[in-house]
């Protein structure tokens, strides 16, 4: 068995006006830091439009794709925090991001690989179902439950995110889906302000893990020990997925939580633990933040590491 790297140049040519922290050297580092491991590289497919209709509203869908500028930059939530931008090359980019997590989960569920990392951009867990935010316009992870559940006929798909921020999109895109358990941690207080224990979906599928900023990898691994883990072992899941955002590393600009490589390694072993235990070690992990360029690099090099190492 192996691990898949699945990714595409269209990804780095989705480009971003200079005050957007979702730089396109974002993926660049990324890659360059996993290309001396051991993975099986696959080219990212654009996905078919039907697939993101599945969770957005087709009118958004229409809207994001006339929106994209023949020139110059499009920015798409100018009312909120106006950092969300299309470029003339953007409408692929958001397609192989889709394509590449629907990708992963082929793979894995095929046999063809035991887990797989989406190394892609934009990233998706703000968007929600006809509001882009958040550097986010499509919902990557949360399209590909659907994917998995529609595709696959599977009954019980888990989703763990541990990007510094909410997932507020892949939340809301997922709230009635009892099929698929949402879990994550996030620091709270912090943008965009959801994420409260209480928002716990319409059939309990929902659970929400706020971190106290100034918090580091202790607090992290006892909240995952004593809340996550078990819920996830309950749930007993038959594909994991990842929203894996790195922007708690101690080094990043955009949070306050004090992590460090370590915690990902620890973090990724405890949840391929889960993934062995209830779904055959079926994983994917999907790149969502992480500002830090160098902190992005190394963190991505500890999470995937193990990944490797796990599918031998």
């Amino acid at each position: 068995m192996t691990t898949a790297l699945i990714t595409h140049p269209d990804c780095i040519a989705h480009v971003t006006p200079e005050h957007v922290d979702d730089q396109a050297a974002r993926l660049g580092f990324a890659l360059r830091a996993v290309a001396h491991l051991a993975l099986v590289k696959v080219e990212a497919p654009l996905a078919e439009e039907a697939s993101i209709t599945a969770l957005h509203d087709a009118e958004y869908v229409a809207r994001i794709k006339s929106s994209i500028p023949a020139s110059g930059f499009t920015i798409l939530d100018a009312e909120t925090d106006g950092e969300t931008a299309l470029c003339p090359t953007s409408w692929p980019a958001l397609m192989r991001a889709v394509g590449a997590v629907q990708m992963g989960i082929d793979l894995v569920m095929s046999g063809q690989a035991r887990n797989a990392f989406a190394a892609i951009r934009p990233p998706g867990h703000h968007a929600e179902a006809a509001l882009p935010m958040g550097f986010c316009i499509f919902g990557n992870v949360a399209l590909g439950a659907r994917y998995a559940l529609d595709r696959y006929g599977l009954s019980r798909v888990a989703i763990v995110d541990f990007d510094v921020h909410h997932g507020n999109g892949t939340q809301a895109l997922l709230w009635d889906e009892p099929r698929v358990l949402t879990v994550t941690s996030q620091q709270m207080p912090l943008w965009p302000g959801t994420g409260y224990p209480s928002e716990t979906g319409a059939h309990g599928n929902v659970l929400n893990v706020p971190l106290v900023p100034g918090s580091g990898g202790v607090e992290m691994r006892e909240t995952y020990e004593r809340v996550v883990l078990p819920r996830l072992d309950e749930f007993a899941p038959e594909l994991l997925l990842i929203s894996a955002g790195f922007d708690a590393h101690t080094a990043d600009p955009l949070a306050e939580l004090n992590w460090h490589e370590g915690d990902y390694t620890w973090l990724t072993q405890a949840l391929c633990d889960i993934a062995d235990a209830h779904c055959g070690g079926r994983l994917v992990s999907t790149l969502e933040g992480g500002y830090d360029l160098d902190a992005l690099a190394a963190s991505v090099a500890a999470h995937v590491k193990v990944l490797t190492e796990r599918s031998g």
